[in-house]
């Protein structure tokens, strides 16, 4: 993992935006040209006699999703930053799920909370929840772009090609995997969808990838009420080891939602039309940060939420700026997911080939000031032959210009009808 932060924070800030990263942030599927946004799709009527509504279903799936990865996240490095976008990372394994199948398949849907849904209801309600998120609210700069690159050497299938471009709006393209060139094309693609912030996913391909799945958010916000940067000025800051620093920090005072107990305060900052907002969690100066997020749970969550009450106060908040970057197999093979990621794989749905997803690449950038928030994120999902396709056996030469035998045969049945030597053919 590699992390930059202009200034630093403790992991509170951080998990403020994953957890509005799992239930606010809004998408749209990739437009084909600048300005076109996708029509909002109606939620499927699927719901007779008790079925669960798939909508509903997939966002607390994410949110599940979300607040896993986390916390395997966090078990991996518990010293530092971390900051995911789970709607992305949800997104691009849910395309790779169109093709999986078998027990692939199955470990696929535990990990990312798809049981009890067939995959049409998975796509419908995806589409659907893309359609509802890019029309919250117009006053803010809200985007998902998914797309597809292709090896043009290896075979995928027609029919999860049009399930990716036709329900998730990607962009589908075929390269020479072969040709440099091809990195820097799909480096362009995220470069451009997240506004220059992520400017590259990609380092090589190796030869035998099979495909790339990539899901890009962006997002940019002013606060509903904004910060009077005359307030900002450096205050302390205690790291998790003791160590104070003083960092810019801005100031405010007004109705919040909020909520404190013994263990933790959270507060509600709205962005636009308030559809959205940056919810901080901060705990108790006796509590530990790092025990209270493996805690964090849909349950928890959604009790915290319906708790925010308005109430009067002032707040602080570091102003800041990150960056980070991870890679998710070791985390979601942790979750249950390694199957995907073996040998054993199937993706029958995708493809003719043996192959296994081999890279989930995650990055993603946050910077919070006065007037509001910027983030992105990219999630890239390659997806390579086990074995190699065999070479096409080049035209072979046979000249029967000495003795030989022979055999007349029933294919069917196997009988042999004759048997024969040709030692002269006259």
């Amino acid at each position: 993992m590699i992390h930059n932060c202009k200034t630093l924070t403790s992991g509170l800030a951080t998990l403020a935006c994953l957890v509005i990263g799992c239930s606010t942030w809004q998408a749209s599927p990739i437009p084909r040209s600048p300005g076109v946004n996708p029509k909002p799709i109606t939620a499927p009527s699927m719901i007779a006699n008790s079925e669960p509504d798939p909508v509903q279903s997939i966002t607390i799936s994410q949110q599940q999703f979300g607040f896993a990865l986390l916390a395997a996240l966090q078990r991996e490095n518990p010293d530092q930053n971390l900051l995911i976008s789970p709607i992305s990372v949800a997104m691009a394994l849910t395309m790779a799920y169109n093709g999986a199948a078998t027990d692939t398949q199955t470990a696929m849907a535990a990990v990312l909370g798809l049981q009890g849904l067939r995959l049409e209801q998975v796509n419908q309600a995806n589409q659907a929840l893309l359609g509802h998120l890019t029309n919250l609210d117009s006053s803010l700069e809200l985007a998902m772009a998914n797309s597809l690159w292709l090896n043009q050497s290896l075979p995928v299938r027609r029919e999860f090609v049009d399930q990716v471009r036709g329900t998730y709006g990607a962009e589908v393209a075929s390269l020479n995997f072969a040709d440099p060139d091809a990195v820097r094309q799909i480096n362009q693609w995220v470069s451009r969808q997240t506004r220059d912030r992520i400017p590259t996913i990609l380092d090589t391909i190796p030869p035998d990838q099979l495909l790339f799945l990539l899901n890009a958010v962006y997002f940019k916000g002013a606060w509903t009420r904004p910060f009077n940067p005359d307030l900002t000025r450096d205050r302390p800051f205690t790291l998790t080891d003791g160590t104070v620093l003083n960092l810019p920090t801005m100031e405010q005072r007004g109705d919040y939602l909020y909520l404190e107990t013994n263990a933790l305060q959270v507060v509600s900052l709205p962005y636009g039309n308030q559809s959205l907002s940056l919810d901080i969690i901060l705990p108790a100066p006796a509590v530990n940060l790092e025990q209270m997020i493996p805690q964090l749970t849909v349950d928890t969550w959604e009790t915290w939420s319906q708790q925010l009450r308005s109430r009067p106060g002032r707040i602080q908040l570091p102003r800041f700026e990150m960056t980070y970057e991870a890679n998710l197999i070791p985390a979601l093979e942790s979750l249950g997911m390694g199957m995907a990621f073996s040998d054993q794989a199937d993706f029958s749905g995708l493809t003719s080939l043996q192959a296994m997803i081999n890279q989930v690449r995650h990055r993603t950038y946050l910077e919070v000031t006065e007037k509001g928030t910027e983030a992105a994120a990219v999630t890239s999902v390659g997806i390579a032959v086990t074995s190699a396709p065999m070479a096409p056996e080049q035209p072979f030469e046979m000249v029967m210009d000495r003795p030989f035998a022979m055999v007349l045969r029933d294919r069917q049945s196997g009988t042999l009808l004759f048997l024969g030597i040709v030692r002269d053919p006259r």
